[in-house]
């Protein structure tokens, strides 16, 4: 049976530093999640804990109690919403999520794409391909190593930009330089712990020209026998439009099955 396209695990509310968006409340998410027919849906504000040390300036803020003004989160038949938060790791390898809080959160996405962060995800010398390449296969095979509840666990936007936000062009170098052979490694260990990877909407939004280079990791990971699940990772309301076609198209792509799909709790 095709791949449902029923769920986004990965949306940010106004009470992201990135959004700040007051259209963002947790509201127009159920409404989005009701305008399109999903069953579950989660909120995944950014989130870095103040018993975990390192955190950047930009990060300090949105700590527990910040992320947690969400809640209670609003209900509706037919709709399960979780709460669950985006954490970080930054270049010490350092994850900003405790596990004193694992059981606050129903469903915990950590990226190790955001190299964007000089500083704090990555050193400033790291700043060409091939580092940024190596970086990948770094810091995504370390989070495999951590004692993390994995049955609830996605590994968010592994194709992202911002693995190199230099250019498109850089970005596609970048992820080219990754070799197979880790990715294999990589993907083999992330099925064996059940963790999910997600699709983002953005990272699937590529030019036709460009699908071999960005799917690649992930018709490994299918190989590898990953399960996959659905986030538009939306700031703002006008991120919802195009959300559920670029779902499809990414699941058609990868010819994607019920069987690949990630259930959080197993």
């Amino acid at each position: 049976m095709r791949y449902k396209v029923d769920h986004d695990y990965h949306i940010h509310s106004q009470l992201s530093a990135c959004s700040g968006d007051p259209e963002q409340s947790t509201s127009r998410l159920l409404q989005y999640a009701k305008d399109n027919g999903y069953e579950r849906i989660c909120v995944t504000d950014h989130y870095w804990d103040a018993a975990v040390e390192g955190a950047s300036d930009w990060y300090k803020k949105q700590n527990f109690d910040h992320v947690a003004q969400s809640l209670p989160l609003p209900q509706a038949d037919g709709i399960e919403f979780l709460f669950g938060c985006e954490s970080d790791m930054d270049m010490h390898k350092e994850v900003g999520i405790p596990a004193a809080r694992y059981d606050d959160f129903g469903f915990i996405i950590i990226p190790t794409t955001h190299l964007h962060m000089t500083g704090f995800t990555i050193r400033k010398e790291d700043n060409d391909s091939a580092a940024r390449a190596a970086l990948w296969v770094e810091r995504t095979g370390h989070l495999l190593e951590l004692s993390l509840p994995f049955h609830k666990v996605g590994i968010a936007h592994l194709a992202c930009r911002l693995i190199d936000n230099r250019s498109r062009e850089d970005f596609l170098q970048t992820i080219s330089l990754i070799p197979d052979a880790d990715m294999q490694r990589i993907f083999a260990k992330a099925a064996k712990l059940g963790v999910g990877i997600e699709l983002n909407q953005s990272d699937m939004s590529f030019a036709d020209s460009e699908a071999d280079i960005v799917l690649r990791m992930f018709r490994i990971a299918k190989t590898q026998g990953c399960k996959f699940y659905l986030g538009s990772d939306a700031h703002h309301p006008t991120a919802f439009k195009n959300t559920k076609a670029i779902f499809e198209r990414a699941v058609t792509l990868l010819d994607l099955h019920e069987s690949d799909k990630f259930r959080i709790g197993g």
